[in-house]
């Protein structure tokens, strides 16, 4: 998953950053609105961590704007307001959840992961595609009786696939699914972990198909 972290404060946004990439998403951060609604206007994201106080203006004008735009990317507002009208106030205004300051990192992940379950219309982390299971939050694939832990990328991309069986998706948008601002990447890249999981679904009758020109897609046989 993509998420774009909007919060002014370099600390902290570094501890969520780091904390969200061990998890295996990709975070792009932004200090300040301005650059926030430049990520947004060209970049596609799963979910939005948004700080309410920020050096360029109020972070409720950039929810509530987002939210005209019939944007249905979620948001989760970090705020240092506990008050019950506050709080209510943002869910009001477009918020999928809120977090109070100070964040706790277990809390955090488990409410990014709950408000991404409900974007799906599921409410659960697994999902059955051919004769496979997978366990999004567990990292896992599981063929017959055979569980296969899959490394960070690798979930990443193949999460982008299962979830859109039979959709095709080109290198340069599996790029930008799993790849921020600040990373290089290449279609080498990609093309390698697409290898990679090749090799995880061999026994399976779930494939990825390569389509010359046009990218890739999950099919089953």
């Amino acid at each position: 998953m993509r998420f774009l972290l909007v919060e002014d404060k370099l600390q902290l946004a570094e501890a969520v950053v780091d904390r969200l990439m061990l998890d295996g998403h990709v975070v792009d951060h932004s200090a300040d609105l301005a650059t926030a609604r430049h990520f947004t206007a060209t970049t596609a994201y799963d979910l939005i961590l948004l700080d309410i106080m920020l050096p360029d203006g109020d972070g409720r004008t950039f929810l509530e704007s987002h939210r005209n735009q019939e944007s249905s990317t979620p948001v989760i507002v970090l705020t240092a307001r506990s008050e019950v009208a506050d709080r209510v106030g943002l869910l009001d205004l477009g918020a999928d959840d809120y977090m109070v300051k100070p964040i706790d990192f277990s809390e955090l992940e488990a409410r990014c992961r709950a408000v991404l379950r409900r974007r799906g219309g599921s409410a659960q982390n697994l999902l059955s595609i051919g004769d496979l299971k997978f366990d999004s939050h567990a990292g896992v694939i599981k063929i017959g009786k055979k569980d296969i832990q899959l490394r960070t990328r690798e979930l990443r991309l193949f999460e982008v696939l299962a979830k859109s069986p039979g959709q095709v998706f080109p290198k340069s948008v599996l790029i930008d699914r799993l790849f921020s601002y600040d990373e290089e990447a290449s279609e080498n890249a990609i093309e390698v972990y697409v290898a990679r999981l090749r090799r995880h679904l061999e026994k399976s009758t779930v494939k990825i198909v390569t389509l010359r020109g046009l990218g890739y897609k999950l099919v089953v046989e």
